[in-house]
């Protein structure tokens, strides 16, 4: 499929795989969304509020912090993490061999959040203390067979953050 103008001009590129795609506009305050359907483009304009551009614009804020693991702050959310996950399991340290058994890919966790920066970390902290038990089966894999080709749980909730922001187009 070719590119479909919204009303201001601007492309929203749809190929045969995409279904939607979002268009944002902060300054003029309006989002414009294009939807295809049964062979046809149908567009939603809506404006956002005050309120709800402030906090577009605080969440595109928040994007752009990287992991930075000499931030006192930065330490902290991680070790909350882990002892939301861990509670009655000592940390040896925030370079460990532990971190492998939450599902980083290595010792240093903080390498990991290249993609998606301490956003990502706040992520799965607020998923760890807001929705405790299914946080816990998943990081457990208390549901289903362990297999050898486990998920590597962390990581995957990096990549969740990720793809949101690509997806919601909150990056451009």
């Amino acid at each position: 499929m070719g590119a479909h103008r919204n009303n201001h001009g601007n492309p929203c590129n749809l190929n045969s795989h995409d279904v939607t795609c979002v268009t944002t506009w902060i300054g003029k305050g309006l989002t414009c969304y294009c939807f295809k359907r049964k062979g046809f483009y149908e567009r939603i304009c809506i404006t956002l509020t005050p309120l709800q551009e402030q906090r577009l614009n605080r969440l595109k804020h928040r994007m752009k912090i990287y992991f930075d693991p000499s931030r006192s702050d930065h330490q902290e959310a991680l070790r909350a993490l882990w002892y939301a996950t861990y509670p009655d399991q000592q940390l040896h340290g925030l370079i460990s061999e532990q971190w492998k058994e939450m599902g980083w890919q290595g010792r240093d966790p903080s390498t990991d959040f290249r993609g998606a920066g301490f956003i990502s970390l706040e992520n799965l902290l607020f998923f760890a203390k807001t929705f405790s038990t299914s946080f816990q089966h998943l990081v457990k894999k208390q549901d289903g067979k362990r297999a050898t080709w486990e998920y590597p749980f962390a990581v995957a909730g990096v990549n969740i953050t990720f793809m949101l922001i690509q997806m919601l187009d909150l990056d451009a």
